[in-house]
């Protein structure tokens, strides 16, 4: 008796993404269902037959092979979690929590999060534990999940940390004051959430042959038979919708792992099944208990069952001029903004706003173009075996009217302290070209021999201006900096590389002039934004640009790339910007450059920034720091793509701080 109760390509659609943002502002499943009808609801047992059991896995493993990875956007990495777990706190508890590491390495989980029912106790698991972050918490009398700070004792301190409704199923009129978020998805293992399999573990217990026959087909199908009694909780989903409605709140996922589902000697609730089945996926910067608990008080996070398919990779958010906004974000609504999702394999992709369905495709990708403000949020579902089953559970991208702050101007005013020299030429060309081939000075006044920072522009090649710059040159020569900011030749009138020369031209003037304006040639800094990021780091890696002016990259004491792009092959074939040839497009790309002895980087991206640029960053600083190049990496929280460059004139701009903390190094 039991003991207790055919693909698209996503890298094109991603980089297609990033080619619009960059402009400034102004197959089926493995089984699928008929297209006229959906698949038929199954029943438990259903489910529990034979032919079923071994149908659904054979589709699984299909849907494994065809899984193609999504593209990334860099800025967090996907951690999975368990978040309802139980050990060593009660009869009818089994495990320990050396089966629960166990059970997370084998199933690749990389937190737990261990809710005993008398509390969390001192001796409680916590941090790193081969490579599994455990979180100590409890389940709470009055049906809370409960993951509080600790003092230095290791004490719980009372009324702090994260609380989460949970056992929702049985109070949906629970009040939810105070709480970080519910759970939405729930496996309370010690039921099977189904009598049905109960009743059926209990028919067969007693019958020696149709038991064996069960067995076997457990343990030839553990996650196909686990899941059997496991269907679409709307009563949970219809009450996180409405408290979606008043303010944020995260949505988890619950498998109460108990292991102590037992017939005959046999457990059907093995950890390692449990925490297949169901996972939330927690998405932080680190792996460290301050960086989760961010992420899941933020709602930067979606539930899954992974045995399905695994889902990680999976991306929801929204999409506009200014930048990209993941789950649990709260993104302006400026101009054309879209909501986005990306899944590893084709599903049926359901977004929802206030608690409907708006929009539904079949694929691996969805864009839809929101017209009112409010949470939104998005099911996967996977037709397989005939039956069509909820896969993952996103939390929302929250789309608010834009502030004055989302819509500001950049600043125009100068420093009085500041010195302006404009509209000096840097090289000859045809007088159509003459305003772009023009730049700006902003001279610190009373500094003599000042170091010099040689600021690129973006705008995606193609669009963009120095005069677009005066708060910048001011903010930094006011720290002491002689700022030389130049215009130069956009596509698609003049396509790549006609951007290169101009600023290695402008390097050129700025090393043979610089002097008599009041600046240290010994001491010149080159750097930019977006597109300007990718050409300074260009200008820098690649010395074919500057040898055409008799010049070496060794006079540059030091690089700043701004969320700039540092792979072009990454990026869909911009016919009007570069060659479609991979070879031209591989020339062009600083990351392809790479080689010890350049001059040491600042790489800088931004919490909201474009898509794949945080991943840029990573990378890219990643393979300077191989070649034995000085990189330092900085992120840069609550700024968008665009409002990273309007901050300048804040005196505690964190990107101006890292520049200028660089720039005196």
């Amino acid at each position: 008796m039991m003991t207790s109760p055919r693909l698209c390509d996503r890298r094109l659609l991603a980089s297609g993404i990033l080619a619009l943002l960059l402009v400034p502002l102004g197959a089926t499943a493995a089984t699928p269902a008929p297209a006229d009808a959906p698949p038929r609801p199954l029943t438990t047992l259903d489910r529990l037959e034979r032919p079923q059991l071994e149908a659904l896995h054979r589709a699984r493993q299909d849907l494994a092979r065809q899984r193609q990875p999504v593209p990334s956007h860099g800025l967090y990495e996907d951690f999975r979690a368990v978040l309802h777990t139980h050990a060593e706190d009660a009869d009818h508890t089994k495990g320990t929590r050396v089966e629960l590491l166990a059970a997370a390495r084998q199933t690749g989980i990389q937190i737990v999060g261990s809710t005993d029912h008398r509390g969390p106790q001192p001796d409680a698991w916590r941090g790193l534990r081969e490579g599994v972050l455990f979180l100590a918490g409890a389940e709470t009398d009055d049906g809370l999940l409960w993951f509080p700070e600790f003092d230095p004792a290791g004490r719980p301190v009372p009324e702090s940390g994260l609380k989460f409704l949970s056992h929702v199923e049985e109070r949906y009129d629970a009040p939810t004051a105070g709480l970080a978020g519910m759970e939405i998805v729930n496996r309370h293992t010690d039921a099977l959430l189904d009598p049905t399999l109960l009743d059926h573990l209990n028919a067969t217990a007693a019958d020696p042959a149709r038991w064996a026959r069960v067995v076997e087909d457990f343990r030839a199908y553990p996650d196909e038979f686990f899941a059997a009694g496991v269907d679409y909780r709307a009563g949970l989903l219809a009450k996180w919708d409405r408290e979606l409605a008043q303010r944020p709140f995260t949505g988890i996922g619950a498998n109460d792992a108990h292991q102590n589902v037992i017939f005959n000697g046999v457990t059907f609730d093995p950890y390692a099944v449990s925490f297949r089945h169901l996972t939330t996926h927690v998405l932080a910067r680190e792996l460290t208990e301050t960086a989760v608990r961010e992420s899941l008080r933020a709602g930067r996070a979606y539930v899954a069952h992974d045995w399905l398919c695994d889902p990680a990779g999976f991306t929801f958010g929204a999409v506009n001029n200014l930048g990209v906004y993941l789950m649990g974000d709260s993104a302006p609504q400026l101009g054309r903004t879209r909501l986005t999702a990306m899944t590893p394999v084709p599903a049926r992709l359901k977004l929802f706003h206030a608690g409907k369905v708006l929009h539904e495709t079949t694929g691996t990708n969805l864009t839809f173009e929101a017209k009112s403000p409010g949470a939104y949020r998005l099911e996967a579902w996977l037709a397989l075996a005939g039956e069509l089953r909820p896969w993952i559970y996103a939390n929302p991208v929250y789309l608010r009217p834009p502030s004055l702050d989302d819509m500001r101007l950049p600043r125009m005013d100068v420093s009085p302290r500041v010195e302006v020299r404009n509209h000096l030429t840097y090289r000859d060309g045809p007088p159509d070209d003459a305003a772009k081939h023009q730049l700006d000075l902003y001279l610190p006044k009373g500094v003599e021999r000042a170091p010099v920072f040689v600021f690129i522009h973006g705008g995606a090649w193609k669009y963009g201006d120095r005069s677009q710059y005066p708060a910048l040159g001011s903010r930094f020569a006011e720290a002491g900096y002689l700022t030389v900011i130049p215009s130069y030749r956009l596509a698609p009138k003049h396509p790549f590389p006609a951007q290169i020369e101009d600023v290695a031209a402008a390097f050129a003037w700025t090393v043979r002039h610089i002097a008599a304006h009041g600046g240290d040639t010994n001491r010149i800094y080159v750097g930019g934004h977006s597109a300007g990021g990718h050409l300074s780091a260009l200008l820098t890696l690649d010395p074919s640009h500057l040898a055409q002016h008799g010049l070496s990259p060794k006079l540059i004491r030091g690089t700043l790339a701004l969320s700039g792009v540092f792979d072009l092959t990454l990026l869909e074939r911009r016919s009007d910007v570069f060659a479609e040839d991979a070879a031209s497009r591989r020339a062009a790309s600083p990351r392809h450059h790479i080689a010890p002895g350049a001059s040491r980087f600042l790489v800088t991206y931004c919490q909201w920034d474009y898509f794949s640029l945080p991943a840029q960053a990573r990378t890219f600083h990643a393979a300077l720091r191989e070649a034995d190049i000085p990189a330092t990496l900085v992120y840069v929280p609550g700024e968008n793509h665009i409002s990273e460059m309007l901050a300048v004139s804040d005196p505690d701009d964190a990107t101006v701080g890292a520049a200028l903390a660089f720039m005196r190094d």
